[in-house]
């Protein structure tokens, strides 16, 4: 049994899912009458909705309007999803499917409703490699703030120290440093040259190794107790 665990984002990390994602603002967006920038999706992929309606785009503070256009846009993925359907991104099954092995558990920790996951997971079929799932409900902070990772470790049982998170998006490995963590990058959303601020970056999750990951966290471990 392995002495670390395993919190994947979901978004961008296990699914490819930013098409989908991507259409469903600009849809939002058209209804409302408004433009997005050029740059807009790549600058909110990782934050909570309401963040990036409220700080983001400014469309409004009012909470109300803010439910209703949050719910409006998660609506259209998922009707985009059940058009398009979904696939895990290149090496994820391969690298639940060593984990499992190797007796690391594993949570999914996202800034997405549980409903699109729950939308997702019908097509993926990946619910046997999660002992937990922590989504945007569940927390009361979005990313950076490490809130989600902090209670995905709790679910897990695992110390903080000793929870390896793998993220995609800037605001996500922000949070996954500040909630103690080793964290692990993967190029998918954005490129590797700009997430160097993780422990390890990656382009797909099976160039990874099981020993090379515990071995890594038991030197951390043992420099951890020395101080």
């Amino acid at each position: 049994m392995q002495t670390w665990a395993a919190i994947f984002d979901w978004d961008g990390v296990i699914l490819d899912s930013s098409r989908q994602h991507e259409e469903a603002w600009n849809q939002l967006a058209a209804e409302e009458g408004r433009t997005l920038a050029p740059n807009f999706f790549r600058q909110s992929f990782g934050m909570k909705n309401d963040r990036v309606i409220t700080h983001l785009l400014g469309w409004t503070q009012a909470p109300d309007e803010v439910r209703a256009l949050n719910e409006r846009k998660e609506a259209h993925f998922r009707t985009r999803l059940a058009q398009t359907g979904a696939t895990p991104l290149p090496g994820v099954v391969a690298w639940l499917q060593a984990l499992r092995a190797a007796g690391v558990p594993c949570a999914i920790a996202s800034s997405t409703p549980r409903q699109n996951i729950d939308c997702a997971m019908a097509f993926l079929r990946l619910q046997q490699y999660f002992v937990a799932t922590i989504a945007a409900e569940d927390v009361t902070q979005g990313k950076p703030h490490p809130e989600v990772f902090l209670l995905a470790a709790r679910r897990l049982g695992a110390p903080p120290q000793c929870c390896v998170v793998f993220e995609d998006a800037h605001v996500g490995i922000e949070a996954g440093l500040k909630a103690g963590m080793r964290v692990v990058a993967v190029a998918t959303t954005h490129p590797a040259d700009s997430l160097q601020q993780a422990h390890r970056v990656v382009g797909r999750l099976d160039e990874l190794d099981i020993a090379d990951i515990a071995a890594w966290m038991t030197v951390r471990s043992a420099r951890l107790t020395a101080q």
